[in-house]
């Protein structure tokens, strides 16, 4: 029977302040009966019981070869710095407590040190031609960073501020993105704190940070590993087990389990984590068991499926008396060691030192392949673009900020506007800064647009739309250009007699008419006229039903040309057209199932038109948090997809999950002049904050997907 995981949710931050009254013995036999209890309640616990695993005891492996023991103290974690020129010349770093950062030859002979606090944990990455370290400074309370140099063979430090914890840290490791190169370090700390930070470099080559993601676990972990080339995050919660996640800092937090204590493989507490990742040859996560006493090897191409174990030994001796941080490298390093290493730290109470294994050795006595020395993967063709500007987040909690809408003035492009739906309580108006300049508590108000050139009351205005789910009714306002404000204008209620209006976009015909699409879960599109009345407001006549075969919501209507697109969340784009008497044919110019670049739910869609029928469509992607992008003339081919990253330096996070988005080709003023891409971002996890909307200028989006 094949083996399963369950995914669970981390506990939340008001339970584990709830549990820091408990001794800490009795908070990890708390964690570890959630865990059990939820695992037990679901079915889904592995099919590989503890029972079987003590039928096959475990394999004998010998190390190569040791360290000498650390000047000062215990040490529980090591990393191996890779010499590309000359791999025999690797070097090994280990944390040496009080004595610092100690760095020692292949060979196990001292070459340096490095002093900072008490380091507790270390991990390496080799990132623009340098390898960069990370610790923790369990004294100071902080990370420390820094480079070694293999020509000195000494490390120099490269921090531009202490990065400071706040709390008690235990663990650490790095992760560089795979989707962007991006470098983060994860710390881990006595409570149960997980917190991701963005590192990235200052104008005088030092690095600094910023936290991007706070989880928090219900007991302890020391231990975390995280795999460049696949994303994925292992963290050791020492009372429970293993949990996997996505490293991306903008992905959904879930937590998979990987083994758990008692009803797993481990017997105990689970210690330092490795990953030897060999491609689809072999790809292989290790864990320390460490009550037991062994080694648990899982299969990273089968679901993390565990293999077997092992036993480090000298003739039939255990040769690790305190078994602690692992580390795993799968490139050849030098004589004695050419299919990697497997560093495993014995912080024993005399001689604290590490482990060099062949994981060649290992892997023959395991019976399974070693892996590729260097794995192919495939190079990722997102275009990444980071926003120059974030709006206030928005009131309410939750998923609450969902659509916005772009306002040109006609006169001065630096007082435009962004006009908002917060959708648990109304509409919001922002200026281009992101400051909030009025708030309409309306209530539900889920999807706005806009168009001008209405005439109402003998003069022409700004019509503005929204789906109000309140009232299931058609909310209409005019926006004032002189003071950026929204006044209603709807004449009474416009009930729209749907289940729940969710989705609008307006259209203008070349006719001057004005029309305005909503739609709901069951597939209903429908299509009204907006007619002014003697009275100086708005009425509603319905002019067209349609009907798709599952839920819609973006869309967007091009004036010009006179189509419309809909997005069908799961399914696909599709176009037909916008006037009342179009009919109901229509074409998929993008569907799920024949894109990779697409994931469902397809969501927002956006026109960026340009003069002559030129110009773009830009779909959300929500599902693999990423806008693909499409020709506006022609058969609408596809162009490229981009995705929103986090900027370091200015402190804004990246986008993701986005429901609703704008784009306009309008210029909004210096830095913006060839128009703007706006869009909701879902998470707005650091800092971590009610949900808001962040803007990319459109130049930047261009130069990467090479537009014109």
């Amino acid at each position: 029977m094949a083996s399963q995981t369950i995914a669970i949710r981390p506990f939340s931050r008001q339970a584990a302040r709830a549990n820091q009254g408990p001794s800490m013995t009795h908070r990890r036999r708390l964690a570890a009966a959630s865990a059990l209890i939820a695992l037990m309640t679901t079915g889904q616990v592995r099919a590989e019981t503890a029972t079987q695993a003590d039928v096959a005891p475990s394999i004998s492996v010998a190390p190569v070869g040791a360290t000498v023991p650390t000047a000062q103290g215990g040490s529980n974690a090591a990393a191996l710095l890779y010499n590309r020129v000359d791999p025999g010349s690797s070097i090994i770093a280990a944390t040496g407590e009080l004595g610092g950062l100690e760095f020692y030859g292949l060979d196990g002979g001292f070459k340096s040190a490095l002093a900072g606090g008490e380091t507790y944990g270390v991990d390496a990455r080799e990132i623009g031609g340098r390898t960069v370290l990370a610790v923790l400074d369990r004294q100071a309370g902080r990370i420390r960073l820094s480079a070694y140099d293999f020509a000195t063979g000494q490390a120099q430090t490269l921090d531009a501020r202490p990065l400071l914890l706040g709390y008690a840290g235990e663990g650490v490791c790095l992760h560089q993105s795979p989707r962007d190169g991006s470098l983060y370090a994860f710390t881990l700390g006595g409570e149960g704190q997980l917190d991701q930070w963005l590192l990235y470099p200052t104008a005088d080559g030092k690095l600094d940070g910023r936290i991007v993601r706070r989880l928090h676990l219900s007991s302890e972990a020391k231990y975390c590993v995280a795999d460049d080339a696949s994303g994925r995050l292992y963290v050791a919660q020492q009372a429970v087990g293993v949990w996997r996640y996505d490293a991306d800092p903008e992905a959904e937090t879930v937590a998979t389990v990987v083994d758990i204590n008692r009803l797993g493989r481990i017997k105990g507490e689970v210690g330092g984590l490795a990953i030897l990742n060999g491609g689809t040859e072999g790809n292989y996560l290790i864990a320390a068991n460490a009550d037991a006493g062994d080694y648990n090897v899982y299969d990273r191409n089968a679901d993390d499926r565990f293999l077997g174990t092992f036993r480090i030994q000298v003739n039939g001796i255990d040769a690790i008396e305190g078994p602690s941080g692992l580390f795993g490298a799968r490139a050849p390093v030098g004589q004695g060691l050419p299919g990697g290493a497997l560093l495993v730290t014995d912080d024993r109470k005399v001689g604290a030192n590490t482990r060099i294994l062949s994981w060649q050795d290992v892997a023959a006595a395991l019976k399974v392949s070693p892996g590729q020395a260097a794995p192919a993967s495939a190079p990722d063709k997102l275009a990444l673009v980071q926003p120059t500007m974030e709006t206030q987040p928005v009131e309410n909690g939750g998923d609450a900020a969902d659509d916005p809408a772009i306002f040109v003035h006609p006169t001065d492009p630096t007082r435009s506007a962004i006009i908002a739906t917060d959708k648990k309580g109304g509409l919001l108006v922002y200026d281009l800064k992101g400051k909030p300049l009025q708030y309409l508590p309306d209530g539900k108000l889920n999807n706005v647009d806009l168009r001008s050139g209405f005439r109402l009351g003998g003069k022409d205005v700004t019509l503005v739309t929204a789906s109000d789910r309140t009232r299931k009714a058609i909310a209409i306002y005019s926006f004032d250009p002189d003071t950026l404000r929204l006044t209603s204008v709807a004449d009474g209620l416009q009930p729209t007699g749907l289940s729940d209006p969710y989705g609008l976009c307006m259209y203008r015909n070349r006719k001057g008419a004005t029309f305005v699409f909503i739609s709901d879960p069951d597939g209903g599109v429908r299509q009204w006229k907006l007619v002014a009345t003697p009275a100086g407001t708005v009425k509603a006549e319905k002019v067209r039903d349609l009907k798709f075969d599952t839920q819609t919501e973006g869309c967007v209507a091009d004036d010009e040309t006179g189509a419309l697109y809909v997005a069908e969340e799961d399914l696909a784009l599709w176009k037909l057209g916008a006037e009342p008497r179009s009919g109901a044919t229509r074409k998929a110019i993008a569907r799920v199932s024949d894109n990779p670049a697409l994931k469902d739910d397809l969501e927002g869609v956006g026109l960026y038109a340009q003069a002559g029928g030129k110009g773009y469509l830009v779909l959300s992607s929500q599902g693999n948090n990423s806008y693909a992008v499409y020709r506006r003339e022609g058969d609408n081919a596809y162009v490229g997809s981009f995705a929103i990253n986090a900027d370091g330096k200015t402190g804004i996070d990246g986008v993701s999950e986005t429901d609703g988005l704008e784009v306009t080709s309008a210029s909004l003023g210096a830095g913006l002049e060839g128009g703007a891409f706006i869009a909701q971002d879902g998470r707005n996890v650091s800092p971590p904050e009610n949900q808001n909307f962040k803007l990319v200028p459109w130049s930047a989006i261009a130069a990467k997907l090479g537009l014109k």
